[in-house]
């Protein structure tokens, strides 16, 4: 099926400047908990309306919604990876590894806790999606009559999209949903954006932020160390971790 895309002058972004936009999007995110909410805010508790915590507060609103511009990239991304990588297999076991490595970084920062059970990092998210479109696809390969190959293949991913809800990892089954949108919309890079937009609408306004970038990606990889992007996500954790001690103590209650 021929893929649909923007015309080639408008398509300004590669994957490098994608990713890269998602990565400080993000730490703009987590900053804002685990350094400006959990270091200074939360212990300062009640907020009152007009005082300059106040002022803080609203603050740290507007930059946590900045951060929802970076998880529709990081899914568009796997879904690529899934579609051209050499190895599914080596795929998921760097997603595992990584999941893994920065739980207790991602508990920290964010959580105040070396183990906290309700929240789950969002590379265990990325992971049970990659686990989906491999079962979606070996399904479809194998099973011949289209109704009942439909019908395992959603099974199998409401499966995976309730595991992930039991699990508690980032956006939980949202996430997996919009996984599958930019999976089975992949055909349409137009469509693909609306689609996604659309499955995260819960995160309106700022999530819509996300979808323009990706509409104007070019498919083309451009200068990029892939471990680069993989180590960033516990090593920012920690860092954050790192400097909620230091305002704690450069600003005790």
């Amino acid at each position: 099926m021929e893929t649909i895309r923007i015309p080639e002058k408008y398509r300004i972004f590669d994957g490098a400047r994608l990713k890269w936009l998602a990565i400080i999007t993000m730490f703009i995110d987590h900053s804002a908990k685990g350094i400006l909410y959990l270091g200074y805010i939360k212990p300062r508790v009640p907020i009152r309306r007009g005082t300059d915590l106040y002022t803080l507060y609203e603050l740290y609103k507007v930059l946590r919604g900045v951060g929802r511009i970076a998880f529709p990239i990081f899914c568009f991304f796997l879904v690529q990876g899934f579609l051209y990588t050499r190895s599914r297999e080596k795929y998921m076991m760097r997603m595992m590894l990584f999941a893994v490595v920065s739980e207790i970084p991602f508990n920290l920062a964010l959580y105040e806790h070396a183990m906290y059970r309700p929240h789950q990092n969002v590379y265990f998210t990325l992971l049970l999606g990659l686990v989906m479109l491999t079962l979606w696809e070996f399904i479809g390969e194998r099973i011949k009559h289209p109704g009942l190959a439909a019908l395992l293949q959603f099974g199998g991913a409401a499966g995976l999209m309730y595991l992930s809800a039991v699990l508690l990892t980032d956006y939980k089954y949202k996430g997996l949903i919009l996984i599958l949108v930019f999976y089975l919309l992949r055909f349409s890079q137009p469509l693909s954006c609306a689609g996604g937009a659309v499955a995260m609408y819960w995160e309106w306004p700022y999530v819509l932020l996300a979808f323009p970038p990706l509409l104007l990606y070019n498919g083309k990889r451009g200068r990029q160390n892939k471990y680069f992007f993989y180590l960033f996500y516990p090593c920012h954790l920690i860092f954050i971790y790192l400097m909620r001690l230091l305002v704690l103590h450069l600003f005790p209650v």
